[in-house]
């Protein structure tokens, strides 16, 4: 959710942390393995206090990640704060990040919903000796953080590309909705479909990326507007929740639904349910549970003076309603609430 060029290809160290977490996590924030492989600290650690700052309070997606994090923490016997603004909104979010300052953690997690506003508030908190450790999304010039731990966004961008080439069957126009410039993680989706889709999708037209920020009335009223001017319009590509709620309503208000094919990042209980009743034929599941696990264990080991990896990246799959009650599905389907 700016930084990178291409994706590379995570390290071995770094497949190895994301396997480690995926064996011990078995959902929410249940049980799980001791750590070690994953970069955390193990038990027995100072009693550190962690602040978790969020990109949007409410969201499933952060509230899988924050459940990582929290059960990261009573591993180690840390504590942890978490908090997000109401909205995806940096200014709002600065605010809350300046308030985290003032509490003083030992370290700070965030998702920066922007990649050069919170540049300067976060400098300023290393600047006060507070460790930095960016989570799902990051900022331009990341140096400031002990660690980055993220989806391989371009991978799973290049996943959805292949999810559109199958479904379409490689005809038709195709059209990418996103949010707003400066995400960094939904940036990066598009630069892995875009990429994919140039490759492998030669018959298809592809008709570029529209914004609308995080409006789905927005992104309904755009699928409106490219089906109109373009009548073989054969699928949707949507960078997360709302644009997939408000074009899966563009597809549905056009009568056609299950025709225009909608393939997105959406693992919320409105993605879910979209696919099963229809709406959309693909959803990418990232795996936020992950990443708010190992993000917390790398500032442990920052803090404590124990290696610490710069950028782990974790992985994503596909969703579809054949699969969707498959265990290793469920597992990282985005749930506010912590599973035991």
């Amino acid at each position: 959710m700016k930084w990178l060029t291409r994706a590379k290809r995570p390290s071995v160290l770094a497949v190895v942390s994301a396997a480690a977490v995926a064996a011990g996590l078995t959902g929410g924030c249940g049980s799980g393995s001791a750590g070690g492989a994953d970069g955390s600290a193990g038990g027995g650690d100072k009693k550190y206090k962690i602040s978790l700052v969020v990109g949007l309070n409410g969201d499933d997606f952060y509230g899988s990640l924050a459940c990582g994090a929290k059960r990261a923490a009573e591993h180690h016997g840390a504590t942890l704060d978490v908090q997000g603004p109401s909205k995806w909104d940096a200014p709002e979010q600065i605010s809350v990040l300046n308030s985290v300052i003032a509490a003083r953690p030992d370290a700070i997690l965030i998702a920066p919903v922007d990649d050069s506003a919170l540049q300067a508030p976060l400098e300023q908190a290393k600047a006060q000796g507070i460790k930095i450790v960016l989570v799902d999304t990051t900022l331009k010039d990341p140096a400031v953080a002990e660690s980055q731990v993220t989806t391989d966004d371009e991978a799973a961008g290049r996943t959805a590309a292949q999810e559109v080439i199958k479904e379409t069957g490689g005809k038709g126009s195709v059209v990418t909705i996103n949010t707003q410039p400066g995400v960094s993680t939904v940036a990066a989706r598009v630069r892995g479909f875009e990429s994919d889709l140039k490759k492998d999708g030669s018959g298809i037209d592809y008709l570029g990326q529209q914004y609308s920020g995080d409006d789905a009335g927005k992104a309904a009223s755009t699928v409106t507007a490219t089906l109109a001017a373009h009548p073989d319009l054969a699928a949707v590509f949507t960078t997360n929740t709302l644009t997939g709620q408000g074009a899966a309503t563009g597809i549905k208000n056009a009568r056609k639904t299950g025709k225009i094919k909608l393939i997105g990042f959406d693992a919320n209980p409105s993605g879910v349910q979209a696919l099963q009743d229809g709406s959309a034929q693909a959803q990418v599941v990232l795996k936020p549970l992950d990443i708010g696990y190992m993000g917390f264990g790398q500032a442990i080991n920052s803090l404590s003076g124990k290696p610490v990896q710069k950028m782990i990246r974790t992985g994503s799959l596909i969703a579809t309603k054949d699969n969707l009650n498959a265990p290793d599905v469920q597992k990282y389907l985005y749930r506010e609430a912590c599973t035991s």
